[in-house]
């Protein structure tokens, strides 16, 4: 677990299903996600099946006041990620927890670099990776097709910070 702040970020849990959904389900969330907004419980189970079967942790949940409000980490290293729902957007929420998630990946592995796939219409992600000290190191075209839409992807990368050994 991390803690911020503000935040309780964790490993996920079974009883999380029905907050994962509230954001899974939801298309301003899922806007600029690589799979369309969860459309039943069944779809959002199976992708928090596949979360809680993936050790060592490297994805947390975020947690406000007990309540899972999104998730930041690394679903695959060296890739990180990031979502949450639209009621907490524009609070440095995931700021402050990407700022705990980023050490936390650096001790737990030993990776030389993490990367970010992103929609080069998400400028809210952009900026945010940016300002993490990520950099763009090239763009692709027709990358992923959602729902019959083909989408581009931004790639970023972030070097190891040279004072820290990894593993």
């Amino acid at each position: 677990m991390l803690r911020t702040a503000r935040l309780l970020l964790r490993p996920a849990r079974v009883d999380d299903l029905p907050a994962l959904h509230a954001i899974l389900r939801d298309p301003c969330a899922m806007r600029y996600w690589s799979t369309p907004p969860h459309p039943d419980l069944k779809t959002t189970a199976a992708w928090l099946d596949s979360m809680l079967s993936r050790q060592p942790v490297t994805d947390f949940l975020i947690e406000r006041d007990g309540i899972v409000i999104g998730k930041a980490g690394a679903w695959r290293l060296p890739e990180v990620g990031f979502l949450l729902h639209p009621d907490h957007w524009r609070q440095g929420i995931m700021r402050e927890a990407m700022e705990a998630v980023l050490p936390f990946l650096w001790q737990a592995s030993d990776v030389p670099f993490l990367t970010a796939d992103v929609d080069p219409r998400n400028e809210a992600s952009l900026g945010l990776l940016r300002a993490l000290g990520f950099a763009e190191t090239h763009r692709a075209t027709r990358t992923f097709c959602i729902e019959g839409e083909w989408v581009d992807s931004v790639y970023l990368a972030l070097a190891r910070p040279e004072n820290l050994v990894a593993g």
